[in-house]
């Protein structure tokens, strides 16, 4: 199996990005099968990586790379194509909560995770664990491993505090978040290197000390009582 990206698919993508519409495509198909197969090993190259230390749901790397046609039936962007490859890799069972993703494509790619526009009951959920415990959210988000791979955690916030929850609280700034995820940026040097497969992996398994924590707190009442 291929553990890298071909130079030649981001090239196609880039192509892609300039001609972006179904004529340019169906003259290009031969070019997008040999770069999607690549992806296809890549994504296959990755999956067996991280089942060495998380268990993931998809079953294949076909499982998890996303279409390259656009749903272009509420946008105002009619343009039929991303241009761009994505991905994503589900934690199995119910016990084992959040999602990894990533995106490739020339100039623009990434990889992260976590939990965006998480349903109303979960959210409050954590919302309420933000306000009993500060102090293990802080901790963990001052994780060396995490903090030097991506930063800072990122989410859509609200203008105000949540409704129930007080606007002096000293975890306010947590509390008005919507979604809570973390993103990392590569370069196209980084993703045609041979060891970027190695390099995601690593990125994905940073995660782990978030979406442990989480699936605690996601999958037990106050009390600390399984829920699922």
């Amino acid at each position: 199996m291929a553990n890298s990206i071909d130079k030649s698919t981001l090239a196609f993508l880039k192509d892609l990005g300039k001609h972006n519409n179904r004529e340019w495509f169906a003259s290009h198909k031969e070019g997008y099968l040999r770069a999607h197969d690549n992806m296809i090993a890549f994504c296959d190259s990755l999956l067996s990586e991280m089942r060495k230390h998380d268990n993931i749901e998809n079953s294949s790397a076909k499982d998890c790379l996303y279409r390259i046609y656009r749903d272009t039936r509420f946008s105002k962007d009619k343009t039929p194509y991303k241009n761009h490859f994505a991905g994503g890799f589900q934690r199995a069972t119910k016990l084992l909560r959040g999602g990894y993703y990533f995106e490739v494509g020339p100039g623009k790619s990434f990889a992260g995770g976590g939990f965006y526009a998480p349903n109303k009951e979960d959210l409050l959920r954590i919302r309420k664990d933000i306000e009993l415990n500060l102090n293990d959210w802080k901790k963990i988000l001052r994780n060396k491993s995490l903090v030097n791979t991506f930063g800072e955690i990122q989410g859509e916030k609200l203008i105000t505090a949540p409704r129930g929850f007080n606007p002096e609280d000293p975890a306010i700034e947590l509390l008005r978040h919507k979604n809570f995820y973390f993103v990392r940026e590569f370069s196209d040097k980084e993703v045609l290197d041979p060891g970027f497969t190695k390099q995601l992996n690593q990125t994905f398994k940073s995660l782990r000390v978030f979406f442990d924590y989480m699936s605690e707190v996601l999958t037990t009442d106050g009390n600390g009582l399984t829920i699922v």
